[in-house]
C-alpha cells in the first residue's frame, strides 16, 4: 500500500464475503483508508438471485456482516447483465471454438477491475483494492510493476496478468504481503464472521450445476459426439463432445490401450479427437494471443523470461519474441506439456510478472 504521511485516502473493495477480501477492508480500515465496501451481483445459471457462488446469499450476508463489524458502508451492485455478455458468453464462445477458456482471467481482465473503477469514479472513491495475493510496486517516477504475493502457494500474480497498467495504478493488494495462515489469524482476531470459510475454486456461474449441464443447455452443439484417433488416423474409440476435454486429460476416455493414452489435440474442423502416449505430449514452443504487457507497450526486443501456463503449474525457463498485434511467440528451454488453447501464459522476470497472454499454439 502506498506509504503516506498523510490520510492515504478512499478504497472501494471489493468484497465476496470470504476471508480474504474481508480481511483487506479491515487493514485498509487499520490503515486509516476510508473504505467503502461492495459486492458485484452477478448472473447466474438459472437467472436466480443466489446461484452465483461470489454472491450467494450467505456470502453478502457474511460480507455486510463484516462491513457493519468494521464499521464500513455495504452496497450490492448489479452487474449482472455485464457479467454475462463479457465473461460468460465469452466462456460459451471459447467451448464453440474448441479450446478451454478461462473466465477467471477474462473476468479480472475486462470486467471485474473496470465495473470497480467506474463503482469508484461514482463514488468519488481514489483506489480499489481486493483480497488477492500479489503485490504492487509503484515507481517514484510514474508506472507500477506487479509483482508476485510473498505466499507462494497462494500467489494470484498469474490470474492479474491480463490487468492493465492504468488499472494497476489504482489498485491496492493488502494481503500481498501476508500468508494465509496470517490472513485468517487477523479474521479470527477481528472476530470476522468468515474467518473459517472456505473458498470454492469452482466457476462461480455454474451454481449447483456441473460443467456438463452447463453445456447441455447453453451450449449443447459442443457436446456431438465424434471419433476419438490415434496420431495416425486409426480410429480408437468415440468421443462424447470435444467440450468435455482439455490438453494432456488421461482419465475418463473410454478407450482401451496397452499404454495409458492421452488427449494431444481437438481438431474442430473434423470434430475428432486425437490421442497419444504420454511421450507424445509436450511441445518446445507456442504462440500467444491478446498479449498484455504491463509496462503499458511491449518490449522492442525478445526476453528470457520464466512462464507459466497454468495457475498451479510449474514454471520454465523461456524466450519470448514479442510481434505486432499484441502477440508473441514463446521458445521453451524445456518441453512442456499440457499446453493448452484459451488457457493464459503468464511472464515473469523474478518476483516481477511482465503481462501474459492467451495460448494459441
Amino acid at each position: 500500500m502506498p506509504d503516506r504521511s498523510e490520510s492515504p485516502g478512499s478504497v472501494l473493495v471489493g468484497m465476496s464475503g470470504g476471508v480474504d477480501s474481508s480481511t483487506a477492508a479491515a487493514l485498509l480500515v487499520e490503515a486509516g483508508y476510508r473504505v467503502v465496501g461492495v459486492m458485484l451481483r452477478l448472473w447466474s445459471l438459472d437467472g436466480a438471485e443466489g446461484d452465483n457462488r461470489c454472491c450467494a446469499p450467505d456470502a453478502v450476508l457474511q460480507a455486510r456482516q463484516a462491513a457493519a463489524q468494521l464499521k464500513i458502508p455495504f452496497y450490492v451492485v448489479d452487474a449482472r447483465e455485464a457479467f454475462h455478455q463479457i465473461v460468460v458468453c465469452s466462456f460459451i464462445e471459447g467451448l464453440r471454438r474448441g479450446i478451454t477458456p478461462n473466465p477467471c482471467y477474462v473476468c479480472n481482465q475486462k470486467f471485474r477491475w473496470d465495473t470497480l473503477l467506474q463503482q469508484a469514479a461514482a463514488m468519488n472513491l481514489d483506489w480499489v483494492a481486493t483480497g488477492h495475493y500479489a503485490r504492487i510496486r509503484r515507481s517514484p517516477r510514474g508506472g507500477v510493476e506487479l509483482l508476485r504475493g510473498v505466499d507462494g502457494h497462494k500467489d494470484q500474480s498469474y490470474m492479474l496478468c491480463g490487468l492493465r497498467r492504468e488499472q494497476l495504478e489504482r489498485t491496492l493488494f493488502p494481503l500481498g504481503n501476508f500468508y494465509k495462515d496470517e490472513v485468517r489469524q487477523k479474521a479470527r482476531s477481528l472476530d470476522l464472521p468468515c474467518a473459517e470459510r472456505e473458498e470454492s475454486q469452482d466457476l462461480c456461474f455454474l451454481g449447483s450445476q456441473d460443467i456438463r449441464g452447463f453445456i447441455e443447455r447453453y451450449a449443447p452443439e459442443v457436446l456431438q459426439p465424434g471419433l476419438i484417433l490415434d496420431r495416425q488416423g486409426k480410429m480408437m474409440g468415440k468421443h462424447a463432445g470435444l467440450a468435455l476435454y482439455t490438453i494432456g486429460q488421461r482419465k475418463g476416455l473410454g478407450v482401451s490401450s496397452h499404454k495409458p493414452l492421452y488427449v494431444l489435440q481437438k481438431d474442430v474442423a473434423s470434430g475428432a479427437l486425437i490421442v497419444g502416449h504420454e511421450e507424445d505430449l509436450g511441445q518446445s514452443e507456442f504462440s500467444v494471443a491478446e498479449v498484455n504487457w504491463i509496462r503499458g507497450s511491449a518490449p522492442k526486443e525478445p526476453l528470457a523470461v520464466s512462464v507459466k501456463i497454468r495457475y498451479q503449474a510449474v514454471e520454465v525457463k523461456a524466450e519470448v519474441i514479442p510481434l505486432p498485434d499484441q502477440k508473441a511467440h514463446v521458445r521453451l528451454a524445456t518441453r512442456l506439456r499440457d499446453i493448452t488453447p484459451g488457457q493464459v501464459a503468464a511472464f515473469y522476470q523474478g518476483e516481477n510478472c511482465l503481462g501474459g497472454g492467451i495460448i494459441q499454439v
